[in-house]
């Protein structure tokens, strides 16, 4: 007779910061690409600099050479050159693949060997970002490159809860029964902490700006932003764009409908001042955005 599975230990927040302690930190997000990034900002672009430094990195190659040569960009003969690649690819694309590369992999080392899609989950993340830099440019002009980064790390809370609390995780994301119950009131019932809180204690502890930290913690709840709504609110919309198209896979087994996202709480404070017909243009542009995305992850990861 089979022993039925035992539930884990709901923890209380003193037990969780002293298991979190022992997770490793991430480097990448200390110093993302900083030779790359300076160069790729300086007034004039040398595309053989560029390829000089790419070429250091072995596996931000293979992921270069992957997305030039994927069906996105429709090229009739195959890439095998850097310098051919960084021209058709661009500054901005160069810049966010410098970004992803470091990122992801430290992630993967992170997650370990607990069981889940991680494949999909990295979609999710990635088009994430992606959609994040689509939103925030239909409502002001966006330098640097926090809006991309925190698409990207927002579900980190479920990459920390995966290598300190993989039990937790398991019975959370891979044993879970009530597909009706709600992912955060889950995680807290289970836990003892849901993933936005969780990530945001995880980036404190790595000391990172108080931005990403706010993102992160916020992401579901832009409204409670003290310091950076408009893009706390740009990735909660990016992240249920990405859900409503069936992208990848970010745990959350809750339909998103056109009405979820129309009405959430980020819409509201991008767009809440548009027309009708400017509300159904910039309506219009997310979704041709969100066509791109799967082919251009098919590149990317």
């Amino acid at each position: 007779m089979t022993k039925p599975a035992v539930k884990c230990q709901k923890l209380d927040r003193q037990q969780i910061e002293n298991r979190l302690k022992g997770c490793p930190c991430l480097p990448s997000l200390g110093s993302i690409e900083n030779a790359l990034k300076e160069l790729l900002g300086a007034d004039q672009r040398y595309t053989s600099q560029i390829a000089e430094i790419i070429r250091r990195d072995p596996s931000l190659t293979s992921r270069l050479l992957r997305l030039v040569n994927s069906v996105y960009y429709g090229i009739s003969r195959p890439i095998k050159n850097i310098e051919e690649a960084v021209f058709y690819l661009g500054v901005r694309q160069i810049r966010q693949l410098a970004m992803v590369t470091p990122i992801i992999e430290d992630f993967q080392k992170l997650t370990g060997n607990t069981r889940f899609a991680w494949r999909e989950f990295w979609q999710h993340c990635i088009a994430s970002a992606l959609m994040t830099r689509e939103v925030i440019d239909l409502v002001q002009s966006q330098k640097g490159e926090i809006d991309y980064v925190a698409g990207l790390i927002h579900d980190v809370g479920k990459i920390a809860m995966a290598s300190a609390f993989p039990d937790h995780f398991a019975e959370i994301y891979v044993l879970r029964k009530d597909e009706h119950q709600d992912l955060l009131d889950l995680e807290r019932d289970v836990l003892g902490m849901d993933h936005a809180e969780l990530g945001a204690l995880y980036l404190r502890k790595q000391t990172l700006p108080e931005v990403f930290i706010e993102i992160v913690q916020q992401h579901h709840h832009p409204e409670r932003a003290q310091h950076h709504a408009p893009v706390v609110a740009a990735v909660q919309v990016a992240d249920l764009l990405v859900r409503f198209a069936k992208i990848g896979n970010s745990g959350n087994r809750d339909e998103v409908t056109e009405e979820t996202w129309l009405n959430s709480a980020g819409w509201k404070i991008l767009f809440a001042h548009q027309k009708e017909e400017e509300s159904a243009i910039s309506r219009a542009s997310l979704k041709r955005s969100l066509e791109r995305i799967p082919t251009i992850l098919e590149g990317m990861v």
